[in-house]
């Protein structure tokens, strides 16, 4: 079977698991009886294979786009820019801004999340500029929303995971809780922004004596406080 057949087949059969995870779905709109906790189980094992299904389309779509000389070079095709920006602040903290918030998620780590992240960390190293590494590591996601923008307030039902695994083995060995530590916050906000701090374990002191400290958020987050 050569490449483009097996990779079609593939597409198919991820389609197809989608389209199995859907019949259940359809069989609890017809009268079915399932839990609460039964259908978010589900409707998260449905997000994620559509979600594996579009990974690998856009694969695909980098590989076989003419002229493009394989995966991960920028096809011709125009496709939407990934909507967030990552910069170094002080000390050699890492900040990364996703201008949406962390999905609903109890059960399954959002796979789009975690590859958005690191194709924002991609475009950073292809200009020229360098990813911070950390032996021990300190993981800082700060969601700034108003309440009325915002419908998912229990932290553990929150896509984090997603995070920490699209910077685990780049920027940090793992994401273990001897070698990660992980703080989630909330600042009440009128825009939706969720804002991502990688730091130095030993720099976690300094960092929120900074955060709390006498600056807006505007310039914590752009570093125009160092």
């Amino acid at each position: 079977m050569n490449d483009l057949k097996r990779d079609m087949a593939h597409i198919q059969e991820l389609v197809g698991d989608a389209f199995t995870q859907t019949g259940g779905l359809v069989a609890l709109a017809d009268g079915g009886r399932m839990s609460p906790e039964r259908l978010q189980k589900t409707l998260e094992q449905t997000m994620d294979c559509f979600e594996r299904s579009t990974l690998e389309l856009r694969r695909l779509c980098e590989t076989y786009s003419p002229g493009a000389g394989g995966y991960q070079r920028r096809s011709p095709v125009p496709r939407m820019e990934v909507d967030g920006c990552v910069e170094q602040l002080g000390y050699g903290w890492l900040h990364i801004a996703l201008n949406t918030l962390l999905p609903h998620c109890r059960y399954q780590a959002p796979s789009w999340l975690t590859d958005t992240i690191r194709r924002l960390l991609d475009e950073y190293e292809a200009s020229g500029r360098k990813l911070p590494y950390f032996k021990r590591a300190m993981l800082v996601i700060d969601e700034h929303s108003g309440i009325d923008g915002r419908h998912i307030f229990d932290q553990d039902n929150k896509g984090w995971r997603a995070v920490s695994n699209a910077l685990k083995g780049r920027l940090f060995p793992d994401d273990d809780q001897y070698t990660l530590a992980l703080a989630l916050l909330s600042t009440k906000s009128q825009g939706n922004v969720c804002h991502i701090t990688l730091l130095d374990l030993a720099d976690t002191a300094d960092f929120f004596a900074v955060h709390s400290g006498d600056y807006s958020v505007t310039d914590f987050y752009s570093g125009s406080w160092t």
